[in-house]
C-alpha cells in the first residue's frame, strides 16, 4: 500500500515552525508499516529547511520515506508535466486533520495491516470483543457495562 503522512500534528506535535515531541508510538508504527513493506510519502505543508529538518528528524530515528512530497522519488516538474502537491496514486492518508481526528498509533496499525474500518472497530467494541492494536485477540468479560441494559 502507499501511504501518505502528515508531520506536524501527525508523527510530532504542533510547534511549527519547530519540530515538537513525537505523538506517542508515532515512529514505531511507521517502522512497522516500513517492514510490513508499505510504502511511505512524507507528505507535509513543510518545504526548504524546514522539510528538511523533518526528514532528517525521522531518519535520525530510523524512518526513511520512499517518498517527500512527491508521488514517487524521481518525480520532478520536469518528468511530469501535470506535477501536482495533490496526490493520485495514495491508498490511505494519515493526517491530523481528518473528520474525527488522528486515532491513536495502535489503531491506525491496526486498521492498515487487518484491514479493518472505522465500523469493524465499532462493531468489535460493541461485541465486546477487543483487539490489540497490534492483533492479538482479547475477549472481555461478560459483566454488563453501564450503557447495557
Amino acid at each position: 500500500m502507499t501511504i501518505a503522512v502528515d508531520f506536524d500534528g501527525t508523527i510530532v506535535e504542533h510547534r511549527y515552525p519547530e519540530i515538537g515531541e513525537e505523538i506517542p508510538f508515532a515512529i514505531d508504527t511507521l517502522k512497522m508499516l516500513i517492514k510490513d513493506h508499505h510504502r511511505l510519502i512524507l507528505w507535509t505543508v513543510r518545504e526548504g529547511e524546514l522539510l528538511e529538518d523533518a526528514v532528517n528528524w525521522c531518519r535520525e530515528r530510523g524512518v526513511e520515506f520512499y517518498a517527500v512530497n512527491r508521488e514517487y522519488p524521481e518525480e520532478t516538474v520536469h518528468n511530469n508535466q501535470h506535477f501536482s502537491r495533490k496526490l493520485s496514486a495514495v491508498d490511505i492518508w494519515i493526517d491530523d486533520r481528518n473528520v474525527g481526528g488522528l486515532p491513536d498509533w495502535g489503531t491506525i496499525y491496526r486498521m492498515i495491516s487487518h484491514h479493518k474500518t472505522w465500523h469493524d472497530l465499532l462493531a468489535e467494541a460493541e461485541s465486546g470483543e477487543m483487539v490489540n492494536p497490534y492483533g492479538h485477540h482479547r475477549h472481555h468479560s461478560t459483566k454488563k457495562k453501564w450503557w447495557q441494559f
